[in-house]
């Protein structure tokens, strides 16, 4: 159903462009299969489940195919039952796997709630723009040289008055050469030492009127400007520091339960593993 859902939500979405609904009720009943009702909270929780390229579109958009999914899964669920499939062994396997898939899960979102306050989040943001303030970017040019003459003859053109891009379009051996050896902006750590050092070392409008080395080469550089680098809004990485933290918590959580418990591992063809105590290791 999902491959049908998914060439449909461009059309859905189309067709949707005036849809307006208006639900009656807080939860209403939506469709009913065979008596069973699905009702709206279904049909969201469906929607919150869809991977992220689907959710992209608006929730009206694909509510009918929504709607229609579900009525497919109850069909299907009912035939099951009359067919009696949950009395047999793939049916039992594969709920056996299914829960403990769900109650790992529940434990690992009760943990996570417990421990990620937005005390933590807010402390997580502060940590990580502390000192971003003061973080400078710069923007550059170069020219590269195979060698210290090249590079040379390069600087004495530029005290001639020669433009600096214009050069760097037809001397320079690096990939920005057609860039006018534009670099954009970046900041510390982000260069090569020798690079960093010399270039945010100048000030705006200045070159290097000595040949800067690399392991590429000879560098001329000229900053072009200089700014702070952007602190982020709260609300922009809100999301992503709550979901760093809630890793981190799971994580932590995970490790206490297998620090706690007692694990044997095997080998593929279950021979004991290189270096464990054969007389600890008992097969279960």
């Amino acid at each position: 159903m999902l491959p049908r859902l998914a060439a449909a939500t461009v059309a859905l979405f189309m067709a949707a462009s005036g849809f307006k609904t208006v639900f009656a009720a807080e939860d209403p009943v939506v469709a009913t299969v065979n008596g069973v009702e699905i009702h709206l909270t279904h049909v969201k929780d469906a929607y919150q489940r869809l991977p992220a390229q689907y959710r992209q579109a608006p929730f009206e958009a694909i509510f009918s195919g929504l709607v229609n999914r579900l009525i497919d899964t109850k069909l299907g669920a009912e035939d099951a039952r009359r067919q009696k499939v949950s009395d047999e062994p793939e049916f039992k396997v594969q709920m056996a796997r299914i829960e403990e898939q769900v109650l790992q899960r529940i434990m690992l979102s009760r943990a996570m709630k417990a421990s990620v306050t937005d005390a933590d989040v807010r402390a997580r943001y502060e940590t990580m723009i502390k000192g971003m303030t003061d973080n400078e970017q710069i923007q550059a040019r170069h020219i590269l040289l195979k060698t210290e003459d090249a590079a040379k003859a390069v600087i004495a053109d530029l005290k001639k008055g020669r433009d600096f891009a214009a050069l760097a379009r037809e001397r320079s051996t690096g990939p920005s050469a057609s860039e006018g050896g534009n670099l954009g902006f970046f900041g510390k750590g982000q260069m090569l030492p020798a690079f960093e050092k010399a270039g945010f070392g100048l000030e705006k409008g200045q070159y290097t009127e000595t040949p800067v080395k690399t392991q590429f080469g000879w560098h001329v550089i000229k900053l072009e400007d200089r700014k702070k680098a952007s602190v982020p809004k709260f609300e922009e990485v809100e999301q992503n520091l709550r979901n760093d933290l809630s890793q981190e918590v799971g994580t932590v959580y995970v490790n206490r339960l297998r620090k706690a418990a007692k694990i044997t591992r095997f080998n593929a063809d279950g021979s004991t593993l290189d270096g464990a105590d054969p007389k600890a290791v008992k097969k279960p």
